[in-house]
């Protein structure tokens, strides 16, 4: 008998392997994202907790060197990488909160629902002070569409999926919507990774570190629960 997963929505609960990239990926159930924590050692990324714990550049291997700075705010540099990363996580939290909305008009079960509206709170805050830290700098909300493609584009939900998630039958809809929600988490602490080893400013690295160190305990509650 498997036992209930508490719900504590910033606990540190660190997932290995967990790498999923895409809804496609998690359609082939747990066997196929534990392939993809396997191939990504394979390809020499270190073990399923190095990839999670904001350092699995490899062992023994230096990571990245933050970029130069590009502008300077009350005093305290920034570059194009926190630029990004706030111009990249502010829309894509807002995918994850349409998506929690959604789950409000479904039957799901109440541990799903107590996460997904935990997460959609949390969200809507990094949003807001991201939001303002863009502001503060100067910097455009978002940025162009030819440089998200230029840092191997914007990851997210497309309007078909969405429209799918909402036609799915109420027996399907639950883990449907659990499998979109792991994969844009996942997206996220894969970029907030991106910011910790290449940031410059301190409070805008310090909050990619807490992003992804949520989205993975979020990533193992919800694979737990989808797997009940």
């Amino acid at each position: 008998m498997r036992r209930a997963t508490p719900v504590v929505v910033l606990g540190v609960l660190l997932l290995a392997g967990c790498g999923a990239h895409s809804i496609q990926e998690l359609r082939g159930g747990a066997s196929g994202h534990a392939g993809h924590g396997a191939a990504a050692r394979s390809a020499g990324q270190g073990s399923g907790h190095d990839a999670h714990d904001g350092h699995g550049t490899g062992q023994g291997v230096p990571g990245p060197s933050p970029a130069p700075p590009t502008g300077t705010a009350e005093g305290v540099a920034f570059n194009a990488p926190d630029v990004m990363f706030l111009q990249m996580m502010v829309p894509h939290n807002a995918q994850v909160v349409r998506l929690v909305r959604l789950a409000r008009e479904r039957q799901v079960r109440p541990e799903v629902s107590e996460l997904a509206e935990a997460i959609g709170v949390t969200q809507e805050r990094e949003s807001s002070t991201m939001s303002g830290l863009l502001a503060a700098w100067g910097q455009p909300a978002t940025a162009p569409d030819d440089e998200h493609a230029a840092h191997g584009g914007m990851p997210g939900v497309s309007e078909e999926e969405v429209a799918a998630l909402i036609a799915a039958p109420p027996a399907e809809f639950e883990r449907r919507f659990l499998d979109m929600l792991i994969a844009q988490q996942d997206d996220a602490s894969q970029m907030a990774k991106v910011e910790v080893a290449t940031g410059l400013h301190a409070k805008v690295t310090e909050m990619a570190k807490r992003v992804d160190i949520s989205r993975t305990a979020q990533i193992a509650q919800m694979l737990a629960l989808r797997d009940k």
